[in-house]
């Protein structure tokens, strides 16, 4: 059985290869929105959005879709619109606590799971000086909330999956996928 990963993101392949190296990539490719207020919601949606669309152009292939938002004070925090709303994003988490969530959708034939795995991460206080140097090294610019942990040292601690943070819940993401392996 083919597994399909709906998502270009650099780091849920990295994240996928530590399930299996067996997968392709084929990205969904319409745009992302969402009506949802609940950030819970929103990422599932959105994740369920990508992989029934690029399920129904496939045959006897497992799809599986991901979205990831921040979660401020019940405030949804996507990906940056540019480098001043990263900066935005960035002095907002400074010295607080958020959640992240992953909307994941794993679609096979007419069989589907949906769910939203959270992490609530503690950011340190950042200085200006933090936020400029990382801004202007483009990173955060593809990443919810304006941040990837694995590329800065803003995390003071978290309470949960660090591979939900980056984007792709391997533990839940592998128990789900063992269920359509056995019927």
């Amino acid at each position: 059985m083919k597994i399909i990963l709906a998502s270009n993101s650099p780091r849920r392949k990295v994240l996928m290869k530590k399930i299996t190296s067996d997968f392709v990539v084929i990205p969904a490719t319409s745009p992302e929105h969402s009506d949802a207020v609940d950030a819970c919601r929103c990422a599932t949606e959105l994740a369920t959005h990508k992989a029934t669309e690029v399920s129904s152009t496939l045959a006897d292939a497992i799809v599986i879709g991901c979205d990831t938002v921040v979660d401020l004070d019940g405030k949804v925090l996507g990906k940056p619109k540019d480098a001043s709303d990263a900066i935005r994003m960035l002095h907002q988490l400074s010295d607080k606590t958020h959640c992240v969530h992953t909307g994941v959708c794993i679609v096979y034939g007419d069989k589907k799971v949906a769910f939203c795995q959270t992490t609530k991460v503690t950011f340190r206080k950042l200085s200006d000086q933090d936020i400029r140097r990382y801004v202007d090294s483009g990173l955060p610019l593809d990443k919810a909330g304006a941040y990837g942990i694995q590329e800065c040292d803003f995390v003071k601690s978290y309470d949960g999956s660090y591979d939900n943070i980056v984007g792709f819940p391997t533990e839940r993401v592998q128990q789900e996928l063992t269920k359509f392996y056995k019927g």
